[in-house]
């Protein structure tokens, strides 16, 4: 989350969100072994606005809005059978990381709405990277804030995330 102290800066980064240049990065827990270390996900998203969900439809579908994000496994731990992954939005649609994961067979662990495993564990995807351009200065800008590595994100212990 971004807060502009002054109302020049909040519309400049208004202007930045509009215009898709904020940039951010997630990390998630996944059911198994992705077939690729890096990867695209591309589908077609359809939003009910009645259930609050999404669904992956044929191309053409009326409605349907283009999807599309990168993948990189970082770990994948055979014990528990889970994949920590970081993603990569190139479109920002509804639920749209918790549906391609799904409809790609690695529903992200604890999701409650599209996944099957951790039911009433806390859904493990993690905004960890906002990448920015400074409303004032013109600068790039880049925060970081990774999860605990603790319950779910254990899987995190030995991973120097510095590096990513």
């Amino acid at each position: 989350m971004v807060f502009a102290k002054t109302s020049k800066s909040a519309a400049r980064l208004s202007e930045e969100v509009r215009e898709r240049q904020i940039q951010k990065e997630y990390l998630a827990i996944v059911d198994g072994k992705l077939e690729k270390e890096k990867g695209t996900l591309e589908d077609y998203l359809l939003k009910n606005q009645q259930k609050n969900t999404s669904k992956v439809v044929k191309e053409g579908t009326k409605n349907a809005k283009i999807a599309k994000l990168d993948y990189e496994v970082i770990k994948y731990e055979a014990e528990t059978n889970l994949s920590l992954l970081k993603i990569h939005l190139h479109t920002g649609r509804h639920h749209q990381i918790r549906v391609q994961l799904s409809n790609a067979g690695h529903a992200i662990y604890g999701d409650q709405k599209y996944g099957t495993r951790g039911k009433g564990k806390q859904i493990t995807l993690w905004a960890y990277k906002l990448i920015l351009i400074h409303p004032i200065t013109k600068k790039e800008e880049i925060f970081v804030s990774y999860p605990e590595k603790i319950g779910s994100w254990k899987i995190l212990e030995d991973i120097c995330l510095d590096t990513y």
